[in-house]
């Protein structure tokens, strides 16, 4: 199995060097030949996020964690991969050893990706949401490919269903007040964010504001 070597590092400061082939592992279900956005190149990027936001986090180590399991299980038929994907994490740091109160912060953190609504006060889940969602501030160019990549994930669904069901999940996040719950991501990202999101709904449903 071939994983990126940096990834795999950064497994490893966080688990110790004695769980690298767990990690390999983790990071390996990145690489499945159905994935076309949530790959490594979203893992890595995610994580240089956090690295950028995490000095709002209060436990930074449970947030890695989460961004590694987060999307260890994506099958795109199914509606319960973050709840498979954080009971792959339990079951992956019970058997390291780790801690009972990391366990189930990143148990809480992974499912919390789902619909990224951090609770106010919740720093962990803050950074986390926001790391998973730095895409949707991309540029134009960055963001029309990951809505390719997007697409191509579904490739199978006809199209007058994937666009309702993808106006849907936009429409989700548009009408949170704030789609960045740090402060450093909501300078950053959220007024592109918007843009963006507004035209691809746009784009999807023929509809303008």
């Amino acid at each position: 199995m071939s994983v990126s070597r940096d990834l795999v590092e950064r497994w490893v400061a966080l688990a110790g060097v004695e769980a690298e082939g767990i990690g390999v592992g983790v990071i390996g279900r990145y690489g499945e030949a159905h994935r076309r956005y949530h790959t490594e190149t979203h893992l890595a990027v995610m994580l240089a996020a956090i690295d950028e936001l995490g000095g709002a986090a209060s436990d930074i180590d449970a947030v890695r964690y989460a961004a590694f399991f987060h999307d260890a299980i994506y099958a795109v038929a199914r509606a319960d991969n973050e709840e498979r994907s954080a009971d792959l994490g339990r079951d992956i740091l019970e058997s390291l050893g780790a801690a009972p109160e990391l366990v189930e912060e990143v148990v809480r953190l992974v499912v919390l990706t789902r619909g990224h609504k951090p609770l106010p006060g919740d720093a962990n889940g803050a950074v986390l949401c926001d790391a998973d969602l730095v895409v949707l501030g991309g540029s134009p160019e960055q963001y029309a490919a990951y809505t390719r990549a997007i697409r191509a994930e579904y490739a199978h669904v006809p199209d007058d269903l994937f666009r309702a069901g993808r106006a849907s999940v936009l429409r989700n996040l548009a009408d949170q007040p704030r789609l960045f719950r740090t402060e450093m991501a909501y300078a950053r990202y959220e007024a592109v964010a918007r843009a963006n999101l507004a035209a691809e709904l746009a784009e999807l449903t023929g509809e303008t504001d």
